[in-house]
């Protein structure tokens, strides 16, 4: 394929060299003459392991080449990628100045051109910039319409410095958030010996997915360094101690727990949370992450409150409210504080949870019930569906199988307030997703 690459820098002089060297075509195009210049002479502008010899095998086969001229790099590629910088402003904000100015550029050129031409976001940007930046100025600029005279795709890079040649040919995932169908199916032609998953999907989930990645990366070395800062303070080796919460990959590492919703409960977590806050505290060791878990956490009940509140129904109908479908626990469950602030301000409640029979319970759970929560008890009612004939407002409160039907099966003026997505539905006028 013919393709143009905006930006020479690190994401684009890499970029370059691996297409280059797959067979492709490739203009490179950057304002600075000195980057231009280096490229044409086999040269790389950057340094990292096997792009050297990638762009001085490249160039002398005639593959490679770079430029100053837009209009020659549109005109002589059926795709543009986009690798120029989004640097930080002062408030945190993206400077998206580079952006808007090449595709100013590539718009002027489009305006010209009679083939269907795709431009590839590969900057690293927020949600919402490609279609409310990238597309209304390569449309300005053009004259022409996305998805219909020209495709708009986005296309995440996911290289690490130091082994980013590596990273291109074995890629964790492919990610292609496209326009149209038209505009992917060119973009997937260059990866499609990839030995990847290959995911297409929106744009604005492609663009959202490179900042969760990275997020997580940081998260993950903040959380690793207080754990090893604890660890240290009481005479343990943190990175013995990592070593061995790396080897599960059952719960640990894996996509156990990575799914958005409600906030967490039960005996075990917050309780742990709580006791290694206050170790932490005990050592005077300053913890932001670990010490930010419990309010976050109070935040999803917030949410979940005012969810329910705005919705301006007094008649609420609560589905599930022990921490977790097939259990009876309601320790430390969250839903129960949903519950008890909405007695608090006189909601009229029915609490449906088929494994939550007082009856039944002994031990610990119980007494948790009757010294704690026992107002809880006289809101139960047996069955399902004197609860869908009470409630302006029905709450999923956990994922049992028998409630998957309620969002579908709704009365006139019923609405559906889920906090643990029983169906694969977006929030719409009568159904709304804590998350989604």
């Amino acid at each position: 394929m013919k393709i143009s690459i905006f930006g020479l820098g690190y994401v684009g002089a890499v970029s370059a060299g691996c297409l280059a060297s797959d067979g492709h075509t490739v203009i490179g195009l950057d304002p600075n003459q000195t980057k231009v210049d280096l490229i044409n002479q086999g040269l790389t502008p950057i340094i990292e392991k096997d792009i050297g010899e990638m762009i001085a095998r490249t160039v002398a086969e005639g593959r490679l080449r770079a430029t100053t001229n837009v209009r020659d790099a549109v005109m002589s590629s059926d795709i543009s990628l986009i690798c120029v910088g989004t640097p930080s402003q002062l408030n945190g904000n993206l400077d998206l100045s580079y952006v808007r100015r090449v595709c100013e550029e590539i718009g002027l050129a489009l305006k010209d051109k009679e083939n269907f031409h795709v431009v590839v976001g590969r900057s690293t940007v927020l949600p919402g910039t490609m279609r409310g930046v990238v597309i209304p100025t390569l449309e300005a600029s053009s004259g022409k319409t996305a998805g219909v005279d020209f495709g708009v795709c986005n296309n995440p890079e996911f290289l690490r410095e130091g082994t980013a040649v590596y990273d291109y040919y074995h890629p964790p995932k492919t990610v292609i958030g496209e326009s149209d169908s038209r505009a992917g199916d060119q973009l997937v032609e260059l990866y499609k010996y990839m030995n990847a998953p290959l995911i297409r999907t929106d744009i604005e989930t492609a663009e959202m997915v490179k900042y969760t990645d990275n997020n997580w990366h940081a998260l993950k070395v903040t959380f690793a360094n207080e754990i090893g800062n604890i660890c240290k303070a009481v005479g343990i080796d943190g990175h013995r101690v990592m070593d061995i919460f790396c080897q599960d990959t059952k719960l640990n590492l894996s996509p156990y727990y990575m799914k958005p919703g409600f906030a967490f409960g039960g005996s075990c977590l917050p309780k742990d949370v709580r006791a290694l806050t206050y170790k932490g505290r005990s050592l005077d060791l300053d913890l932001p992450v670990l010490n930010a878990i419990m309010p976050s956490n109070q935040r999803q009940i917030d949410k979940a409150i005012t969810m329910i509140a705005d919705k301006g129904h007094r008649k609420i109908g609560i589905l599930g409210f022990a921490f977790k479908a097939g259990t009876d626990d309601l320790r430390e469950s969250p839903i129960v504080d949903v519950i008890e602030y909405l007695i608090g301000k006189g909601y009229d409640l029915k609490l449906y949870d088929r494994n939550v029979n007082l009856a039944a319970l002994t031990g610990a759970n119980r007494d948790y019930i009757l010294n704690h929560i026992p107002h809880i008890s006289k809101l139960m009612v047996t069955s399902l569906d004197e609860v869908l004939a009470h409630a302006e407002t029905l709450v999923i409160g956990n994922g049992a199988d028998e409630f998957r039907t309620v969002p579908t099966n709704l009365k006139a003026g019923q609405v559906v307030v889920d906090l643990v997505r029983i169906i694969r539905e977006r929030s719409s006028d009568c159904y709304d997703g804590i998350c989604w």
